[in-house]
């Protein structure tokens, strides 16, 4: 089956295509085709949801489309839906006029932003699965066959921060991966194998619950 995946990151593509390894997953950039939906959602469902929408309205046929981030438990789940456009403290939304800082500054201000809230001990009361540096990603994804057709999953993906970039470490992954310890591997997420990521990871089990309802279509 030909499935269309509603996004421009290519990491996220090969991710997915390794686990739907017998399906042809195409972004619209494969065929040229201009895409990039306003993200007005306040959910990563709703994001998702308006990427699949968008996208099937062009290609007329099945689409995946994912909206996912990390959050961190001691700062009320930021960033959240904004983790791509996340740029510190100052811009939690992102930059105003929409540019965006690399992906290791990112890391370096989450880290930093995490640390000083610890600190201070400015930190919400909430039940912390793996302590003050808790995190989590999430990750939504629509498996979209029509506006009444569509199946949903949202998963979860446990893990802490590191304390120092000096500690981050691994060249798998994207992202956040660096400087996301996973405390029952002893090691971050961009130190597994992909198979090893996509048997745990968020995207990896949302992938396969819509895997399965695909098997029965």
């Amino acid at each position: 089956m030909k499935i269309y995946l509603a996004t421009s990151n290519q990491n996220k593509k090969r991710e997915i295509q390794e686990i739907f390894s017998q399906h042809e997953i195409r972004t619209p950039a494969d065929d040229g085709i201009e895409f990039d939906p306003e993200e007005t959602g306040t959910t990563f469902y709703e994001n998702s949801l308006i990427k699949a929408k968008a996208l099937y309205e062009i290609v007329k046929c099945p689409v995946i489309a994912d909206d996912s981030g990390i959050c961190v438990d001691a700062l009320n789940g930021a960033p959240g839906i904004y983790s791509s456009r996340y740029a510190g403290p100052e811009f939690m939304k992102g930059k105003p006029d929409g540019s965006k800082i690399s992906q290791e500054e990112q890391n370096l201000h989450l880290i930093n932003q995490l640390n000083e809230a610890i600190k201070q001990k400015n930190l919400p009361k909430m039940p912390y699965l793996n302590g003050e540096r808790s995190c989590h990603y999430t990750c939504a994804m629509v498996l979209y066959l029509g506006p009444d057709r569509l199946f949903v999953a949202q998963e979860t993906f446990e893990g802490t921060i590191i304390d120092s970039i000096e500690k981050q470490a691994g060249n798998g992954g994207f992202g956040y991966d660096p400087i996301v310890f996973l405390p029952q591997q002893n090691k971050t997420i961009a130190q597994l194998t992909a198979d090893e990521k996509h048997a745990i990871s968020h995207r990896g089990k949302a992938v396969r619950a819509l895997q399965k309802i695909i098997e029965k279509l």
